[in-house]
Parts: C-alpha cells; structure tokens; sequence
C-alpha cells in the first residue's frame, strides 16, 4: 500500500529535481523566460559596475596627481602642457576648457585695446570675459559629470524593475501549478511543492540582479558626487585667480 502511494505522488508531483538547474529546466516556457530575461539584466549590470569601478579609480588618481602639478606649477600655461598627460582626469579637463576660453578674451583684449584704448570699453570686455570663463567651466564641469553618470541609469533600472520581473514570473508559475493541481484533482505536497518551488526560482533571480545593481549604484552615485564636489571647488578657485589678475597685464 505504501508502495502504491509513493508511486502515485511521484506520479502527481512530475519530474521533480532537487538540483536548482533541473528546477530551471522543468520549469514553464514564460519562467524561462523570465528567468533568461533576469540573466541579461544581471551580465550587463555586472558589466557596467566592473567598468564603472575602474573608470572612477583612473579619474580619482589623475585627478590628485593633476591638482599637485597645478599647485606647484607658477605659470597656467606650464599647467596647460602638464594637463594633456592627463586624459582621464575630470580635472584637469575642466582646467583646459577655463584656459581655452581665458586665453580667447586675452586675444580679444589685446585687440580691442590696440584699436580702443577707452577705458569703459575695455571693463566692459573684462567683465564679459569673467563671465565667459564662468560658463565654460561649468560647462565643463556637467559634460565631465554626465560622463562619469553614464550607465548609471541602467543600475537604477535593474534595481528597481528586476524584483517586479522576478515576482511576475513566481506569480506566473504558481497559477501554472494551481492549474495543474486543479486538472489532477489533488493537492498533496508532492504535487504542490514542485510547482511553487519551480516559481519561487523567479523571485530569488530577481533579488540576485536587483541587490548587487542597487548596492554599486548608490556606491558610485556618492563616489561621483565626490568627484563633482571636487570639480566644482577647482572651477571656483580658478574663476577666483581669473578674477584676481584679470585686469592686470600678466598673460596666462
């Protein structure tokens, strides 16, 4: 009688595998689905995280190694010369942009005083070439920001989407096994637990994606901030130099 039992539940439960990948291989066309669904989302999230690690670590060290040569440089142009070493540094990018708009209003006021030597004029060119250097600098400094930002929106988006796929593919594979049950006409454990387990997979798969995307985005997210604290602080000391000796006659 025992026996007989056994056979029938093993009837009614299906191929049940212990293993998660024989779970994954009995389980519905839409859980696959779901399932391969939350695979791409994690390879790509993952992708982008080992990038983005190794993108900010690159732009933190030459940024520190740009601001020692900027403050034990003298002259901006010697600066300028030293700052194409530095091709990932947000930095010293941001300086390029402030000197090449410093060294356009210098041409200008040369210009302009070789054909008007009044004095109004030559304020009124000063003050409009502060305000340009202004521009350019926080010009720069929100291109170098959204560089650093990009790919981060896929991050939020796994972190935020994932646990709804997942729990759409749970909730698709237990109407499959309540369905099941119900053509059977039986509600042992034997029948229930292969079904619900198969759909469960969907929820942890969702989490698995979901956690690491949102742990690294937050992560970056206060790293990057860093970084345009950094940005913001250089572009106001150098608009503050510019300020200082815009008026005198000291090239850059």
């Amino acid at each position: 009688m025992k026996e007989a039992l056994a056979v029938s539940s093993a009837t009614l439960g299906g191929h049940f595998h212990g293993s998660l990948l024989g779970m994954v291989l009995d389980a519905g066309i839409m859980v696959q689905f779901v399932l391969l669904l939350l695979v791409a989302f994690s390879v790509a999230s993952w992708a982008i995280i080992l990038m983005k690690h190794r993108v900010i670590k690159r732009t933190r060290k030459e940024n520190e190694e740009f601001l020692n040569v900027y403050m034990k440089s003298n002259k901006l142009s010697d600066v300028l010369a030293e700052s194409r070493k530095f091709r990932n540094s947000s930095i010293a990018e941001v300086f390029r942009a402030g000197y090449s708009e410093l060294g356009k209003i210098t041409r200008e006021m040369k210009e302009t005083a070789a054909v008007q030597a009044k004095e109004s004029d030559l304020s009124l060119l000063e003050f409009r070439g502060i305000d340009n250097v202004e521009r350019a600098l926080n010009r720069a400094c929100g291109t170098e920001s959204s560089k650093l930002e990009s790919a981060l929106g896929f991050l939020a988006t796994t972190g935020s989407a994932c646990p709804f796929i997942g729990l759409f593919g749970t909730v698709w594979g237990i109407m499959n096994a309540f369905r099941g049950i119900g053509a059977r006409g039986s509600a042992t454990l034997a029948v229930v637990a292969p079904g619900i387990s198969e759909a469960l997979i969907a929820t942890a798969a969702g989490l698995a994606a979901a956690i690491p995307a949102v742990i690294f985005y937050n992560y970056y997210l206060n790293r990057i901030r860093a970084i345009n604290l950094e940005m913001d602080s250089f572009a106001s000391e150098f608009l503050n130099l510019v300020e200082r000796y815009y008026g005198k006659n000291i090239s850059p």
